[in-house]
């Protein structure tokens, strides 16, 4: 069986070798032309290179080699990783259409499906144990997996969310995999220590600023390793709340991109459009840098992984079902960091803006900017406008150093 000492060296070899090849990865996307140029939606002032998901497969593919077995699902897992990062890496270089990634991110996904990485069954609170029949089992295995890859895609807008989002999210996948005593989730917990490691390694040239971007290669990749992970993993546990770990664990990312496709349904505009919607982009409308943008959302990651282990380890109840009250305790606290962390980035920070407490904003930052008192037609003008783009002008914002 898979252990967490494979783990740890699958981490620290996966984490040197991203280390060192993601500038050989930067200089061939110089070389070929793989580059992202400035632009209005985008969050970086120069061109900069792609294809930092290359040096992430290489790390993952050495390691997972090295410290997995060489069975049928291992394999598969590799193989879809080749086909998703040759995906990623034409669109990085052609730019391709929505409908041909699409189509690349199942053939990917259906690769692992078939090799025996699927959901057959998992938990739910009060319901338990749910079944699932073979065709559902690969239909929804392969839905899961092209979200995932979409998700973690959307949040690639800000040097080094998305991979640190991930290096979060495998180091508690694989916490929560090793704490079950069966072959499948210790190898989902080897792959996820390899995972954070490769992502981890990209981060030192990829964390503002960066010098290389993960481009749709790296971020599509994470997308799908994650996703393997979780099959293997978080959803095989026999905790009553088994679903409810990777939906916690990924909360910031499933909430970023649900936010913004939402948006886009209710404006009109095709899902796969690119827009000024993503919480990083409101970040930076009121005036955080991409560093302080990309650390706080990382906190608000820890805060919901942090939740996501104290569901899985802290013993509030028994086997009768009877709740220790000292324990119960401790497990609120935690949940009471992630609702105060999750609070305070979607309300105060107006990733959502309500009606009211905008105007009220606005009103107060006219008057520390010494301008005449806002009417009541221009304070609602001002609010529908910026309600409907997403984009709203800053009157006055007190220093955040």
């Amino acid at each position: 069986m898979p252990s967490v000492n494979d783990g740890l060296l699958g981490f620290a070899l996966a984490l040197v070798i991203a280390l060192l090849t993601t500038p050989v990865a930067r200089a061939f996307a110089w070389r070929i032309g793989a580059i992202d140029e400035p632009r209005a939606r985008g969050m970086h002032q120069f061109p900069t290179p792609r294809l930092g998901g290359l040096a992430i497969v290489v790390a993952v593919a050495v390691a997972t080699l090295i410290w997995l077995p060489h069975d049928k699902k291992t394999h598969a897992i590799l193989i879809g990783a080749g086909v998703i990062v040759l995906v990623g890496a034409a669109d990085d270089l052609l730019e391709l259409s929505a409908d041909f990634k699409l189509v690349g991110q199942i053939l990917a996904a259906t690769i692992p499906v078939v090799g025996g990485v699927r959901v057959t069954s998992f938990t739910l609170p009060f319901v338990h144990h749910v079944d699932l029949s073979p065709p559902l089992a690969y239909g929804l295995t392969v839905v899961g997996l092209v979200a995932l890859m979409n998700i973690v895609n959307f949040i690639d807008g800000v040097d080094g969310l998305a991979a640190g989002v991930c290096t979060i999210a495998g180091i508690t996948f694989a916490t929560i995999a090793f704490s079950q005593n069966r072959i499948e989730p210790h190898a989902a917990g080897v792959l996820a220590l390899i995972t954070a490691g490769a992502a981890l390694g990209y981060l030192r040239h990829g964390f503002h600023p960066a010098s290389i971007f993960l481009g749709d290669s790296g971020s599509n990749l994470l997308g799908y390793l994650l996703g393997a992970i979780v099959v293997q993993g978080a959803l095989k546990t026999n905790a009553l709340v088994g679903l409810a770990f990777p939906l916690v664990v990924l909360a910031v990312p499933i909430l970023d991109s649900s936010f913004v496709i939402a948006k886009r349904i209710k404006y009109g505009q095709p899902v796969y459009r690119a827009d000024r919607w993503h919480f990083h982009h409101r970040f930076a409308n009121i005036g955080f840098s991409p560093r302080r943008t990309t650390l706080y959302l990382y906190a608000w990651t820890v805060s919901l992984a942090a939740l996501a282990l104290a569901l899985r380890f802290v013993p509030y109840s028994d086997h009768h079902g009877h709740f220790h009250t000292g324990w119960v305790l401790v497990l609120v606290a935690f949940g009471l960091l992630a609702f105060a962390a999750s609070v305070y980035l979607v309300l105060v920070l107006e990733i959502l803006k309500l009606k009211r407490f905008r105007q009220f904003q606005l009103r107060r930052e006219s008057t520390l900017a010494g301008e005449p008192e806002l009417e009541e037609a221009e304070v609602d003008s001002r609010v529908a406008r910026e309600l409907e783009t997403g984009e709203f002008r800053i009157v006055h914002r007190p220093s955040r150093h």
